[in-house]
């Protein structure tokens, strides 16, 4: 008591605090106790019928199935990388352009489409018509995004509007 006395310290104020103190450990035992039963009752339901054989068992049939699923997931990935190494070599951009070819009937029978790969080598074919002298159709080459050949108006248009259509090769590329 000395001691409280010499520093000026009522010691009713210090019974208070240490009760305060007391009260809040005991409300964290409560609470602490109450996990602690509930986490029981968990492992209880976890254990219930099982003994370490068969939980080991259980946890080894688990990792079996894991190991799998990995074997699955590379078998997956070569396939989709051998599915992406043909997709740069099919048709993937597409220009399509329809025009009246002659001036003579309406309605824009004649058309001009190209094909290109990832890589802008593909063709153009131009099919044009006409209500007295039939159908002509013609196909030009394209290599890396270039015909060498005159293209028309309309050959170019549709080439360029390929040209621009790259949404397949974003998405065999991954992106």
């Amino acid at each position: 008591m000395w001691l409280f006395n010499d520093y000026g310290i009522d010691v009713g104020y210090v019974i208070l605090g240490m009760a305060g103190v007391i009260f809040i450990m005991l409300i964290m035992l409560i609470v602490t106790m109450a996990k602690n039963g509930s986490m029981r009752k968990k492992y209880k339901v976890f254990m219930d019928g099982e003994n370490g054989k068969n939980l080991e068992k259980a946890i080894l049939d688990k990792f079996s199935a894991i190991d799998n699923l990995e074997s699955n997931v590379e078998d997956i990935y070569h396939k989709i990388k051998a599915i992406n190494g043909q997709l740069v070599t099919a048709y993937q951009k597409i220009g399509l352009v329809k025009y009246d070819a002659f001036k003579e009937i309406g309605g824009k029978l004649s058309f001009v489409l190209v094909l290109l790969t990832a890589e802008n080598n593909g063709f153009i074919l131009n099919s044009m018509h006409s209500s007295k002298e039939g159908c002509y159709t013609y196909a030009k080459e394209v290599v890396n995004g270039e015909a060498f050949v005159i293209l028309s108006e309309e050959e170019q248009q549709a080439l360029e509007e390929a040209k621009a259509n790259t949404s397949l090769k974003k998405l065999a590329e991954g992106r």
